[in-house]
């Protein structure tokens, strides 16, 4: 059996964090390739490394001395070292790190040596080979991931390592200029070696037992997810659930390997398993709760609107106009509303309007702001009676006006648009009924 272990910044803060680390990974030889994080919080008010190195290379591009800058940062890391008990010395690799960044290497550069100083300290205290992800993770001069060519560099790579630590977040163009991921890139990383190397598994380890019913800032203390199919975390995921980073799941979803969220602190805790699809029933009707405020809905009436074709065409066509998304387009007979951010709307709408009218002649437009989308997921939902039935039962009862539902042809979903002073209640309401209450 083999598993991909990726570790994250909380995971790897401090000496006492690496050390938990690694009994996890000596508690499972099949735990043989290991994706680390830069380290980062210690405690609430400090500052990660990869912000302190983002500061460093600041200081640096514009000429000013970023000595003390680049101290504190090797100050971190020798911190670890030393907790360790390892005789590691980082001075050749602190002293390029200088000269790059007196030679403005780039900003991308800078904030991938968190996770490469991170990775050499792992790789020494493990006793694995260490693999530089600039050498196997490529990307092309736009920046975007060339995921064959990675295949290709990783499978030959790690097929002639027995256990490996690959660092998180950064990869390199053909030339060796470093690109970076997004923010939270490292969990992508994880993703590429586990699709590389087969694995049978692939554990992301982090500071929370997995994915929760919904935001345990909203619901105090919410069930923990056990299993979660991809197509559940999409629609999760886009709803503002967030854990894992977005472009973690498709390699490994290719692949069919499915990814467990562990807790580092908690390492007895099973975590949430995300596959692609699984027998198990869930604990729950539902999965997920999740949900984001800040929308505005755009509401065109005309009379014989679904005997006039390409309506609803044109109307989307003024969107795109303007560079606007839409998020969900409910409609009825004579009716066809639009939901999108209201922040990306406002600046826009009046040119909105105006191009509504001049393609498709409405009889009458209305918008209203400060909404809020909610959405109920769950793969559980189609094989129960009543679940929409339920949901706004239990609206009704906490007094929230529902102003849009709209549901998948999948029935993974239900999506209810509320005003943004009503999503936290309405949030505990839906998770009152499916959860505590189990009606």
């Amino acid at each position: 059996m083999k598993k991909v272990v990726k570790f994250g910044g909380s995971s790897l803060a401090n000496a006492e964090q690496f050390q938990k680390v690694g009994d996890i990974i000596r508690s499972d030889e099949s735990r043989r390739y290991v994706v680390p994080s830069a380290p980062g919080k210690r405690f609430d008010e400090d500052i990660k490394v990869t912000d302190m190195l983002y500061g460093c290379y600041d200081a640096a591009s514009k000429g000013e001395d970023f000595s003390d800058k680049l101290k504190a940062i090797k100050e971190r890391y020798y911190e670890i070292i030393k907790g360790l008990g390892l005789t590691l010395s980082l001075e050749d690799e602190f002293k390029k790190i200088e000269e790059d960044f007196r030679a403005q290497a780039g900003i991308q550069y800078a904030a991938s040596r968190g996770e490469f100083l991170n990775g050499k300290i792992m790789a020494a205290y493990l006793g694995y080979d260490f693999v530089d992800a600039a050498s196997v993770i490529r990307f092309d001069k736009n920046g975007n991931l060339e995921a064959e060519e990675t295949n290709k560099l990783l499978s030959k790579k790690l097929s002639k390592c027995q256990s490996a630590v690959i660092p998180g977040f950064y990869g390199a163009c053909a030339d060796g200029t470093v690109k970076t991921f997004s923010r939270g890139g490292s969990d992508v990383t994880g993703s590429l070696v586990a699709k590389a190397i087969h694995a049978d598994i692939y554990e992301n380890w982090t500071d929370v037992s997995g994915f929760l019913v919904t935001d345990p800032r909203i619901v105090h203390n919410p069930e923990p997810i056990e299993a979660i199919t991809y197509r559940e975390l999409r629609e999760l995921s886009y709803m503002g659930a967030t854990v894992l980073h977005e472009d973690a799941i498709f390699p490994v979803r290719k692949e069919g390997i499915p990814i467990n969220i562990r807790n580092t602190n908690s390492p007895e805790d099973k975590g949430t398993l995300i596959v692609e699809s699984t027998c198990k029933k869930p604990k729950f009707t539902i999965t997920g709760i999740a949900g984001k405020k800040g929308f505005c809905s755009i509401n065109i009436e005309k009379s014989m609107m679904n005997s006039e074709i390409g309506f609803g065409r044109k109307v989307l066509q003024v969107f795109e106009d303007q560079g606007i998304s839409f998020e969900h387009v409910p409609s009825g007979i004579d009716t066809m509303t639009v939901y999108v951010h209201q922040d990306e709307f406002e600046e826009k709408e009046q040119q909105v309007i105006a191009g509504i009218h001049r393609l498709v002649q409405p009889d009458f437009v209305e918008m209203e702001s400060d909404l809020a989308l909610i959405a109920v997921v769950g793969r559980g939902m189609k094989s129960q009676r009543g679940t929409a039935g339920r949901i706004f039962s239990a609206l009704a009862h906490a007094n929230v006006n529902v102003k849009m539902i709209d549901q998948g042809s999948s029935e993974l979903n239900i999506i209810i648009g509320v005003e943004n002073r009503d999503f936290e209640k309405a949030v505990r309401a839906i998770y009152d009924i499916f959860v505590l209450t189990r009606i």
